[in-house]
Formats: structure tokens, C-alpha cells, sequence
């Protein structure tokens, strides 16, 4: 039921339901304290010289002017020289044997219990009893031992004592009222102040959430959990932001990208079905060279279409990967013959160490790949691309035009391409490509300047030299390149 209120609403019932509690709990005390109270006066007054039968002197017989048990059978309490007359209204004997006698005018006697058989006996000395008349009035009654063999009981009604309880009762059922009821309104009250920075991040949320204005900052004044809350809000709006910016760019470079190879594919496409149209075909050799423009054409959409697909997956996909042993020499002698036929006039020199390393095998193998696709293609013709693998560092050099110091901040971002290579094929997503399975594989990737010229790239895995399984590798499987030669290509 609670659970279908409000957050004000429920801190309002939770702050009543606890003061109620205290409240309650503190009435209770108190009545039972002034109860204690009343019944410890009562008790003096039946236990006390005013009473006219007192405890005895310190040498046995009764003090001057108690009044003698063989006496009390006889006497009326409307007796004017009694010293008791006006201070009790009840008396009661017990004989040890069982006998009992009241004084001669007492119309309602006290009900005899075992009790003050055991005080008439001397079991005990005294006692202090709730009791009853034989008419059923209650009673508070003292019995005490006479040295005479008899317990003699005094008693005083206690209606004076239940009417002062009911007048306490009612005192402190209003005062517990009027305190659950102000605590009510102060929980309200309470939850009314406190909340209200909470109001203010909630319609902050809900017009983030109907406008989509990710650029609608909360304020965040102060140092509690209100505060923390709207920071980690206005956290969360500009990282949607970010995400919602790089997602548009994504879509506009891809569709940039996307725009040349398609435009030169229907160019080529509507000059062939033109000619068919017209009656006047191609010659064989423009025909031939239109069809392997438009594989070049296809092939580079494929490609394309490939690094969008693999960039487009979430980073978090990243941990539901499967990871397993790869053995990075074999990753990079397979991505060294790829280098040898792409660059057919090219010298590759690939000198590496066993290296195994923890990852996804694809995604190493298309990192390298693309390392070795991207130095083959700024390689001038008859040049040298030296590969290296030793302790989990992989280099790779070209003697390229190089990197300009001002585009090395942005070779990793998503289809950006310096201007000298706009001209070349590709779509700038080779780099990034390899940023991300590198950062997977939880290492590191450099690009820079080499000395003497041309372009160094490096990467670092972490891993070790021997295999996991502790077996030693096959001979039969090239996983050592030795330096290459163009004839080996």
C-alpha cells in the first residue's frame, strides 16, 4: 500500500508513523511512572503511624497509641476518639488457624487469599496486595504480622488512584494526539523542503526527455546527494551528446565516403546501357576496362562497408568477445604475404620473434593488416618496408612522404585522411580500426615521423614468448619471416 505513494507522501506517513511510536511509547512510560507514583503513596499511607496500627517499637510491643488486635473485633470505625477513624475504612484480622473477624459495623469485608493465612502464620512479615471487598469494590491492602499470631489487614479503595490514572490517561492521549498530528504536518512540511531539488531534477529530466535538448544543464549548487545526483546527470547528458554528435558525423562521413564509389558505379554502369540502347557497343577494350573499374568500385564498398560495420559495434560488445591465445608472429608472417601481393614491387623486410598474446584473432589480424596496407600504400615504387616483431613490439617503417607534425593529432580519428592522400584509395577508417583492436587487446599504438624519412608505426601487446601450453612450435609453420626479397613475392 505504501509503496503506491508518492516519495513526499510516504516520508510524511514514515516521519508520523516514527513520532507516533516515540509518542506512544513515551505516554506509556509516564503512565505506568505516575501509576508506580500514586500506588507508592497509597502504600506509605496504609504502612504509615496515621493509620493508628503500625509496625511495633524495637522491643516487641506496639507503639503508643496503635491500636490492639484483641480490640479490633470490637471497635467501630465510627468510633469519634479513634485515632484511624478518618484514615481507614477497612480493617481485617487472620488468625493463624484460619479465623477472621472485621470490626462489628463493617457492612463489606475484605475477601480473606492465602496470603494473609501465610502473614497470620509468620511466613511473612508483610504484604502489599491488590484486593476486593465481598462486594467486589477494589482495594489496596497492607497486611502485616502482629506479635499476638494474627495478620492484620488494612485496606483503602482504590477509585481515588484509577479516577487520577483516567485523568492521566486522557492528559496524555491528547498531548499524544496533538504531537502525532504536528509531526504530521512537519514531516510535510520537511519532505516539501527536502524534495524540492529533487522537483527541480525531475523537471530538468522530464523536458530533457521530451525536447531531446541534451545541451539543458541541471544546476547542481552545493555538496549533498542532490547535488551528485545533477552532476552525474549533466555527466550522462553531455556523454549522450558526445555519443549523438559522433553518430551524426559517422553518418555524414560514411555517406560522403559512400557517394564517390557509387557515383563512378552508375557512371560506368549508364555508359554501358547506353551503348547496349543505341545500338553502338563498346569496343572489347573500353568494355573490359569499364567492367574492372566497376569491381575496383565494389571491392572498395565492400571494404567500406566492412570498417563501418566493425566500427559500429558498441565498445561494451568489446567484453562479450571471445578472447583466446594468438600466436602474433603467425598474424603478422600471414599479414606479410598480404603485404607482398598488394605491393608487388615492393621490398618487405619482416624479421620477427614468437610472440603470443591474449585476444581476438580477427580483430589483431585486421590491425596489422591494415598497418602493412597503409605502408604499402605510401611507400614510393621499389621501396623498402621493414617489419619487426620482438618482446610484443611490433614496428612498422616506410620510407613514405611521412606525416606532417600537424596531422599526427588526428591519423586515429574516423575518416580523416591528410590532403596528399585524398587521392589514394581507401576511407580513413584503417587507423581507427586498428586504434580499437589494439585498445582491446589492452595495448598501445604509435604513429610518427622515422628517422631518415618516411612513417614509423608501433604497436605494443602485452603477452609472453613461450606457448600458453607450454609446446613448442611446429617447424613446418613459417611463424619466422626471413628478410625478403622482391623475387619471393
Amino acid at each position: 500500500m505504501i509503496k503506491r505513494l508518492s516519495l513526499r507522501a510516504r516520508l510524511s506517513v514514515l516521519t508520523s508513523l516514527a513520532v507516533a511510536v516515540a509518542v506512544a511509547a513515551c505516554a506509556i512510560g509516564c503512565w505506568f511512572i505516575v501509576r508506580d507514583q500514586l500506588m507508592n503513596q497509597l502504600d506509605g499511607s496504609l504502612s504509615g503511624p496515621r493509620t493508628g496500627f503500625g509496625p511495633p517499637g524495637p522491643h516487641g510491643p506496639p507503639r503508643r497509641g496503635a491500636v490492639s488486635v484483641a480490640n479490633i473485633c470490637q471497635r467501630t470505625d465510627s468510633g469519634g476518639d479513634d485515632p484511624g477513624r478518618d484514615f481507614v475504612p477497612t480493617m481485617h484480622v487472620v488468625w493463624a488457624n484460619g479465623t477472621s473477624c472485621s470490626p462489628q459495623d463493617t457492612t463489606d469485608p475484605l475477601v480473606q487469599t492465602a496470603s494473609d493465612l501465610d502473614v497470620a502464620r509468620g511466613q511473612r512479615d508483610l504484604v502489599f496486595r491488590d484486593g476486593r471487598t465481598e462486594s467486589g469494590v477494589a482495594m489496596r491492602v497492607f497486611t502485616r504480622h502482629d506479635p499476638e499470631g494474627a495478620a492484620v489487614s488494612i485496606a483503602k479503595p482504590l477509585g481515588p488512584v484509577d479516577e487520577k490514572l483516567d485523568s492521566v490517561t486522557v492528559l496524555l492521549a491528547i498531548v499524544s494526539a496533538v504531537g502525532v498530528v504536528g509531526a504530521a504536518t512537519a514531516g510535510l512540511l520537511i519532505a516539501r523542503a527536502g524534495l524540492r531539488p529533487v522537483d527541480r531534477l525531475t523537471g530538468a529530466v522530464e523536458h530533457i526527455a521530451r525536447t531531446e535538448d541534451l545541451a539543458t544543464t541541471i544546476p547542481a549548487d552545493g555538496h549533498d546527494e542532490i547535488a551528485r545526483l545533477s552532476r552525474s546527470f549533466n555527466s550522462m547528458t553531455r556523454a549522450l551528446a558526445s555519443a549523438r554528435e559522433r553518430q551524426q558525423q559517422l553518418i555524414v562521413d560514411a555517406g560522403h565516403e559512400l557517394r564517390t564509389p557509387l557515383t563512378s558505379l552508375r557512371t560506368n554502369i549508364d555508359l554501358m546501357l547506353r551503348s547496349e540502347t543505341t545500338g553502338r557497343p563498346l569496343p572489347a577494350a573500353d568494355k573490359q576496362k569499364l567492367l574492372t573499374n566497376v569491381k575496383a568500385q565494389l571491392l572498395e564498398l565492400s571494404h567500406l562497408v566492412g570498417d563501418l560495420l566493425d566500427l559500429s559495434r558498441p565498445e561494451s560488445a568489446a567484453g562479450v568477445r571471445v578472447e583466446e591465445d594468438v600466436a602474433l608472429h603467425e598474424v603478422v608472417d600471414k599479414a606479410v604475404r598480404r603485404a607482398r601481393l598488394r605491393g608487388p614491387g615492393l621490398h618487405v623486410d619482416a624479421v620477427v620473434s614468437p610472440w603470443y598474446v591474449r585476444g581476438d584473432a580477427p580483430s589483431l589480424e585486421r590491425a596489422v593488416v591494415n598497418l602493412l596496407d597503409n605502408a604499402v600504400k605510401f611507400s614510393p615504387p621499389d621501396g623498402t618496408i621493414a617489419v619487426r616483431l620482438d618482446g610484443g613490439r611490433l614496428t612498422v617503417r616506410d620510407h613514405g612522404p611521412g606525416i606532417p607534425p600537424e596531422d599526427l593529432p588526428h591519423v586515429f580519428d574516423r575518416f580523416w585522411r591528410s590532403p596528399s592522400a585524398r587521392g589514394l584509395p581507401g576511407s580513413g577508417l584503417g587507423l581507427a580500426i586498428v586504434a580499437r583492436a589494439v585498445a582491446e587487446a589492452r595495448g598501445e599504438v604509435r604513429l610518427g615521423p622515422a628517422d631518415g624519412g618516411g612513417t614509423l608505426a608501433w604497436l605494443r601487446l602485452p603477452g609472453h614468448a613461450t606457448p600458453p601450453d607450454g609446446a613448442e612450435p611446429d617447424d613446418d609453420e613459417p611463424w619466422v619471416s626471413a628478410t625478403n626479397t622482391r623475387d619471393r613475392t
